[in-house]
């Protein structure tokens, strides 16, 4: 999708979705798989079981504990593919021209180069991530689960060094607050029709199927 208002707003309405019920999780899904270039997101695989054995960890302590896990792993597994396009998606600059778009120059500015800051402090996460793991198996070390510890400690060290920087870069170029842009966007027809096929799908999730036959009685 090219335009990044109706990749962001098609995630909202398909995350809702998904979160809402196991018919808006299954339709978030079928969207995914029509919509999205799936082999890119097949690149961070890694990344993406990792989460989903957090997931699957949550969703046997609550089937039981209380019930109702499965139906949880299957709704936040869609949430996380979904989370994953985005972040495969997701251009340098997009948020900060959405953000203007929406709040204009003074509050937008800030608040879009915020989130820019955050993707990008996201990335540099990532890949100090794979350093870390590129280094225990230069050593001879397996990836544990005692390494979480020791390797987010390094990962969270190393996020705040870097704001710091950008902090001091910020202030030694005199920003204060706000900026100019003159944001510009395409949207080109196939995101028109995924747009609507994710409103639908939230749509969807909010008003049973059975509604749509009493409806028609």
């Amino acid at each position: 999708m090219q335009d990044p208002r109706i990749r962001i707003a098609a995630a909202a309405f398909l995350s809702i979705a998904a979160f809402i019920s196991l018919q808006g999780a299954a339709a978030a899904f079928l969207w995914w798989l029509v919509f999205t270039p799936r082999l890119q997101i097949a690149k961070r695989i890694r990344l993406v079981f990792s989460l989903i054995l957090m997931i699957a960890f949550f969703s046997l302590v609550l089937e039981l504990f209380g019930g109702g896990g499965l139906s949880y792993f299957s709704r936040m597994t869609v949430i996380v593919l979904i989370g994953m396009w985005i972040f495969s998606e997701q251009k340098s600059g997009e948020f900060l021209s959405i953000s203007v778009w929406l709040f204009g120059d003074r509050i937008g500015f800030e608040l879009g180069m915020v989130a820019d800051m955050g993707i990008q402090s996201l990335t540099s996460v990532t890949a100090d991530l794979d350093r870390i793991q590129m280094a225990e198996k230069i050593k001879g070390l397996q990836w544990e689960v005692r390494s979480l510890v020791p390797a987010g400690l390094v990962l969270v060290h190393g996020a705040l060094i870097r704001a710091e920087d950008t902090a001091e870069l910020l202030a030694v170029r005199g920003y204060r607050s706000g900026g100019t842009l003159c944001p510009e966007f395409f949207t080109g027809p196939i995101d028109r029709v995924a747009g609507i096929c994710a409103l639908g799908v939230l749509l969807s999730a909010l008003i049973p199927v059975s509604e749509f036959f009493i409806l028609y009685r």
